[in-house]
């Protein structure tokens, strides 16, 4: 949930804060860490934040816990956030942050209900935005590693 919150707040702010910021953010929200787990996931975040492979999800057009719900067939209804949601002129790119440890190698190992959850969420953006193409990708933190696992 700290890793979380850090990828929603530290992209509003200028890159020269990120490291004051998150320090202070981890020590009170994760007091009861130690200071080495706490250090781990500050280093965690600003790794990914700073690396360019991962600028356009956290860039220009992107959006942070976006609520989304809906019919996503005739007998399933889903009410869910979208960590990371990339909205550009005709493509759209949904993320969903992983912290798991070890992440997967590749997509065929990645657990059935993180595919069902992207799927229900790509299902339910054609509806609203039939004229992009939509990407569903998961972020994970501790390689790190923008994996993608629907693509257009």
């Amino acid at each position: 949930q700290i890793t979380h919150k850090l990828f929603q707040l530290l992209p509003d702010y200028p890159t020269d804060q990120h490291h004051a910021l998150a320090s202070r953010f981890v020590a009170a929200q994760g007091s009861a860490l130690s200071a080495e787990i706490q250090a781990s996931i500050v280093a965690e975040v600003l790794r990914i934040l700073a690396d360019d492979h991962f600028a356009p999800v956290f860039g220009p057009g992107s959006r942070a816990e976006v609520p989304i719900s809906g019919r996503v067939s005739h007998d399933v209804v889903i009410s869910g956030q979208i960590d990371r949601l990339v909205i550009l002129k005709d493509r759209i790119l949904v993320v969903d942050f992983k912290t798991n440890r070890p992440s997967p190698e590749n997509v065929a190992d990645i657990p059935e209900s993180y595919r069902m959850q992207l799927q229900a969420y790509v299902t339910l953006l054609q509806r609203i935005y039939p004229d992009h193409a939509i990407e569903a990708a998961l972020l994970w933190t501790d390689i790190p590693r923008l994996m993608s696992v629907i693509t257009p």
